[in-house]
């Protein structure tokens, strides 16, 4: 049975190590993305997820991040895509518009394609916040992605 272990790592059933995984990476708030991508990926890697089983794809900000994992979901090698992101919030609606946006795209997806498709996309109100969720005293949110997409291959 799939779960989580006291340590923070996923019973990993033999057959998942055989999977392929897409990491998809939002280019935009680049030094926090780049953190999240290194959790996911040591997190896999840790997991006994061979490199060459881990494919990385950028996009240019998180609003792409939705047909950057359709067009890795809809491949036939692809089991699992994981979506990095970070949304500061400004001044403006605009982060409103673009968490929503991502959020509604990442779950449509994964409908449609049956695959997990993993929200790993900061909302933060501050750099500050999201720095403390890439590494900081909050944990990498992009190992925490990787684990999600370990566990939903198992159900």
């Amino acid at each position: 049975m799939p779960g989580v272990l006291p340590s923070g790592k996923v019973k990993v059933n033999p057959s998942v190590k055989k999977k392929k995984f897409a990491i998809v990476v939002s280019q935009w708030n680049e030094e926090i993305t780049e953190a999240l991508f290194a959790g996911a990926f040591s997190a896999l890697r840790s997991q006994g997820i061979d490199s060459r089983q881990i494919i990385r794809k950028s996009v240019p900000g998180s609003f792409e991040l939705t047909l950057g994992a359709l067009k890795m979901a809809q491949k036939k090698d692809i089991d699992a895509v994981i979506c990095l992101g970070c949304v500061i919030k400004g001044e403006t609606p605009h982060f409103d518009y673009i968490c929503q946006a991502v959020a509604y795209g990442l779950t449509e997806v994964s409908l449609k394609t049956g695959k997990p498709v993993i929200f790993g996309v900061l909302t933060t109100l501050t750099r500050q916040q999201a720095y403390e969720r890439a590494g900081g005293k909050y944990g990498n949110k992009g190992e925490e992605a990787a684990r999600t997409a370990l566990n939903m291959l198992h159900f």
